[in-house]
């Protein structure tokens, strides 16, 4: 079942196109990553599946709710972690929560309240005013807020922006279980390391228009990136793989050679080679590119 369609969805500030015709399919389940850089469209796009914004053109679903016209139903739906700091400084923790649960109708909620508030590491900080809290300690309310009501769909914008390593170890860990037991997460991040652990699949915008969309994996495999890194023990690198150097200069220094691999296949193409040409391996190793790798390589080029 898809947990979030979006079809088509434009939207313009005056001369700024925000977003271009996006359009993508969320599973259910799912643990999604929407990367790009500052202005290519993220926020804009999350406004509107919250319905803080409408589209000028397009959809959007929520579990078969228009956020439009259905947009009560599609709210229940979902559960939104902004970027911003935003709480009300005269209730405290726990007086946060059951006034959000009160927007969802759940008059008796204090059972998940405690079970969310101990997984976030927030149960010392229940009865402590929010204007009192760390800006760590803030960031960990919003997310018990955007869980109170077990939302099926989960949209992190930022969740560890600023925050410290013991809060992002917490973090994850309760969202990994959330999604292991269901949830539909959507996470945007600069931290590409961790969209990198926790994503299964991951779109990535620029200038307001979706320029790759893969799994984790194939997006690894396709990109140019990784590097077979061969010590020679005799010989030298046959002239027909010259093309492959990742720095040609290497062709006459020593024998260390860096030669560029789109897919695994061709390393045995490479090894086959050698071993023609009368070449021995004194040592060799795969380097794989990384989402960071990928990531500025779209950018640069705009697509795939």
């Amino acid at each position: 079942m898809t947990a979030i369609q979006i079809s088509n969805v434009e939207k313009n500030y005056k001369s700024l196109k925000a977003l271009g015709g996006v359009s993508l399919s969320i599973e259910e389940g799912e643990f999604f990553g929407l990367l790009g850089p500052n202005g290519a469209g993220k926020t804009t796009l999350i406004s509107i599946i919250a319905g803080l914004i409408r589209p000028d053109a397009g959809s959007v679903t929520i579990h078969g709710h228009d956020v439009v016209g259905d947009f009560r139903a599609a709210r229940k739906m979902l559960g939104v972690v902004p970027q911003e700091l935003v709480f009300d400084p005269f209730f405290t923790v726990r007086e946060t929560l059951r006034l959000q649960s009160g927007y969802f109708g759940l008059a008796n909620n204090d059972r998940w309240i405690d079970e969310v508030m101990e997984n976030l590491d927030l149960t010392s900080k229940a009865d402590t005013n929010m204007r009192a809290l760390s800006g760590g300690m803030k960031r960990r309310v919003l997310v018990a807020q955007a869980l109170v009501h077990k939302p099926p769909v989960i949209v992190l914008d930022e969740p560890t922006a600023g925050v410290d390593v013991e809060l992002r170890q917490t973090l994850w860990k309760f969202i990994a279980r959330l999604n292991r037991e269901g949830h539909t997460v959507v996470l945007t991040t600069h931290y590409l390391e961790e969209a990198q652990a926790m994503c299964q699949r991951v779109a990535m915008l620029k200038n307001g228009k979706v320029v790759a969309l893969d799994t984790m994996s194939r997006l690894i495999r396709r990109i140019s990136g990784s590097q077979l890194v061969l010590h020679l023990k005799n010989g030298s690198l046959p002239a027909d793989l010259l093309h492959l150097l990742t720095h040609p200069q290497e062709a006459a220094q020593g024998n260390k050679f860096s030669l560029r691999v789109n897919e695994y296949a061709e390393v045995e193409k490479i090894l086959a080679r050698l071993r023609e040409s009368g070449a021995e391996i004194d040592e060799m190793q795969l380097q794989q590119a990384d989402l960071e790798d990928i990531f500025l390589q779209i950018m640069d080029k705009g697509t795939i």
